[in-house]
């Protein structure tokens, strides 16, 4: 097609690529908009419910630097100044306006791609659970970063810009990186206070941490499967001790698993079999109260490996036989109380919920509830002061 005059093709300002390109970037500001409004609205997103792995990223510390700035609102500005650069990298632009438009899309472009990077190294290794709306960005993000990196003029930025501006948006997703390793959060990630009357705990009719005839009895909800769960249960004998014999933990069992948690909304492959896990325990519980204790270390500690990981349930029956005598268990196993004390710990989890947040592990103490993020015995230890007042200590 011959245009008249000196018109000139509207493909030549707006390739098949630069359309590509706006739409990469609509797609992760999109999407970097809507978790950084999950953060300040303290919402639950869609498909995020309790026990997701969606709530198990965004709740983690690493979703917000320091515990306050969340890390979706840095790449909001990034990707807005992405879109604005990606406006003046066309011919129609002055050479030195192509030449900063570009150098900024590259240096943006590193960065995206850094920071993809990390987080999902953080998703696989350390926290052990992918959200899928941040795995769709940051994967958004290394597309843009090989378009950007591909397409970039040579001729405009020079060649030692073309590798130099990548390499330094790679620096700053790593000073990113360095940030989070650094500065440590708060250790409460959410706290509240029921608003309705919780069922009464008796910590003589469950297992405890600590003495039942302790003056003060902290609830613990937590399930077999939870990473976070894994890395409090050792701090607890430790906290009772600074407690002096003042302060138990009734141990609450609340799988993440919709089989028997009616709060769950979906099915998560992570929490698979938790119900029946917790059940196990309660029934090594039942058949030997002195047993309980080795089978809930040996639930949390590491098999092998740098990255702890949930048991299986025929290990755990295994195990639990090892323990009690295989009639015992049997025996156990069959006790409806095992069914009574799970459905009224699950009733605990269900009245505190907040704004779809119905993350384990949880402490409860009179009305007050804490998702609790501890990294040392120092930290739980403040957040039952300072969180829960907690007397004593």
């Amino acid at each position: 097609m011959v245009l008249p005059g000196n018109m000139i093709r509207p493909e030549r300002f707006w390739p098949w690529w630069r359309r590509i390109l706006t739409g990469l970037i609509l797609l992760a500001l999109a999407l970097s908009v809507y978790l950084s409004w999950l953060h300040l609205a303290d919402g639950s997103g869609i498909g995020c419910g309790g026990g997701s792995g969606c709530e198990q990223v965004l709740n983690s510390r690493w979703s917000t630097i320091a515990g306050m700035v969340p890390v979706s609102g840095l790449a909001a500005g990034a990707y807005l100044a992405m879109l604005v650069a990606s406006l003046a990298i066309g011919p129609a632009s002055a050479t030195p306006v192509r030449r900063l438009a570009w150098g900024a899309m590259l240096v943006l472009a590193g960065a995206a791609a850094g920071s993809a990077v990390w987080f999902t190294i953080l998703q696989k290794w350390v926290i052990g659970a992918f959200c899928p709306y941040c795995m769709t960005a940051h994967l958004t993000g290394l597309l843009l970063a090989a378009l950007v990196i591909r397409r970039a003029p040579r001729l405009v930025i020079g060649p030692r810009a073309a590798i130099g501006l990548p390499l330094a948006g790679l620096v700053l997703a790593g000073g990113l990186a360095a940030c989070q390793i650094v500065v440590v959060p708060p250790p409460v990630y959410l706290a509240g206070q029921s608003q309705e009357g919780l069922p009464a705990v008796d910590a003589h009719v469950g297992p405890t941490v600590g003495s039942p005839d302790a003056p003060h009895v902290v609830t613990l909800l937590f399930d077999y499967t939870c990473p976070h769960c894994q890395r409090m249960h050792f701090l607890l004998n430790e906290v009772v001790r600074r407690y002096g014999g003042a302060l138990a933990f009734a141990l609450r069992p609340a799988p993440l698993d919709r089989q028997c948690n009616p709060y769950i909304t979906r099915d998560v492959k992570e929490f698979k079999d938790s119900c029946e896990l917790v059940k196990v325990g309660l029934a090594v519980w039942v058949a030997n109260r002195g047993a309980f204790g080795v089978f809930e270390n040996w639930m949390f500690s590491f098999e092998s490996g740098d990255f702890w990981r949930p048991r299986k349930l025929d290990a755990a029956k295994a195990k639990a036989i090892e323990l009690v005598g295989q009639g015992e268990f049997e025996a156990a196993w069959a006790d409806p109380w095992i069914g009574r004390y799970l459905e009224s710990s699950i009733e605990v989890y269900g009245r505190t919920i907040q704004s779809g947040h119905g993350g384990v592990p949880k402490l409860v103490f009179g009305p007050r509830w804490v998702i609790p993020q501890p990294y040392s015995v120092d930290d739980l230890m403040w957040i039952l002061r300072d969180s829960l007042a907690v007397p004593g200590s």
